[in-house]
């Protein structure tokens, strides 16, 4: 992601449906054109307990957009006695970004969880546009993480099986794209929780591929 005002430049993030759960991956590079601001940027955000999301586009718009639906989920959970369901917190962020489309928030966004109704993402573009998806990717590395995803990734697939898949395509950008590098980061949730992957888990499955 970068720190100028290009939503489709600057990051590779990828998330996929699986049977039992959904797959964030992203890699940590920030760059402000042909220089590296950063090489631990945190992309994949933790909202709740069941949904994380993935950001791509303006540091600043991104993260206080974070802020944002994290404090309107634990609003959400006081007054309702219950998590929001996954559908719920991407219209909300839709909302948010519709009502900015004057000054928009120039962010690529994926919203991603597991609830009642099982494993769902949400693409949300910066106008507060949303599309469901199984497997996508967005950011200046997309096109080519998505090459790769398309000829593997198959429905139904179990988690532990798509954890290879989204690190091999965050490698594969990496390799193609300027802007996407200085690491993996990968998330799991599934009905069992939230999970994040340690460097040392993320090397052993690549080393798997």
């Amino acid at each position: 992601m970068e720190q100028n005002f290009d939503p489709k430049k600057g990051t590779t993030t990828v998330a996929m449906v699986g049977k039992d759960g959904v797959v964030l991956a992203a890699d940590m590079r920030a760059s402000m054109g042909y220089f590296i601001a950063s090489r631990e940027t945190e992309k994949i955000h933790k909202l709740d307990d069941h949904i994380g999301m993935t950001i791509a586009g303006s540091v600043g718009d991104a993260q206080a957009l974070v802020r944002y639906m994290q404090a309107e989920l634990k609003l959400f959970k006081l007054q309702n006695n219950a998590p929001i369901p996954v559908r719920a917190a991407s219209t909300l962020l839709a909302n948010i970004l519709f009502q900015q489309k004057y000054f928009p928030f120039l962010v690529q966004l994926l919203v991603a969880g597991v609830d009642d109704k099982g494993p769902a993402i949400y693409n949300l573009d910066p106008l507060g546009g949303v599309t469901i998806e199984k497997c996508t990717s967005t950011g200046s590395g997309s096109p080519v993480a998505l090459g790769y995803l398309e000829s593997i990734y198959k429905e139904n697939m179990e988690v532990e099986d798509l954890l290879p898949i989204a690190v091999r395509a965050i490698s594969i950008a990496m390799k193609r794209d300027i802007a996407t590098g200085d690491g993996i980061a990968l998330v799991s949730i599934t009905p069992k929780g939230y999970k994040t992957y340690s460097k040392e888990e993320i090397q052993s499955l690549l080393s798997s591929q």
